[in-house]
């Protein structure tokens, strides 16, 4: 397997599709060849937010009573933990 030349769809210049790339793409089962250059990559990945700041919602632990923070619109009808009584649980589940 070679390096293989690609045009970005977003900014039309080519960038390299290296053999290394060409094999972690296939290690993790991606059957698509990147569309993007890194580099419009990066932007659009920016420009989405990427793994930026969440959103943190205020919730009351159910278990002890603490106030705490989730990344997730709590649900009434579900119950909240927090990080130390969730991670206490899951322990116990093993």
């Amino acid at each position: 397997m070679a390096d293989k030349i690609l045009t970005c769809r977003d900014c039309g210049a080519e960038f390299v599709f290296t053999e290394n790339e060409q094999n972690f793409y296939r290690e993790k089962g991606f059957t698509n060849e990147p569309q993007r250059c890194p580099a419009c990559r990066a932007a659009r990945k920016n420009q989405q937010g990427g793994r930026g700041e969440r959103e943190m919602y205020s919730a009351i632990c159910a278990k002890c009573g603490r106030e705490t923070t989730v990344p997730f619109r709590p649900s009434p009808d579900k119950p909240v933990y927090c990080r130390d009584c969730f991670q206490t649980m899951n322990r116990n589940r093993y």
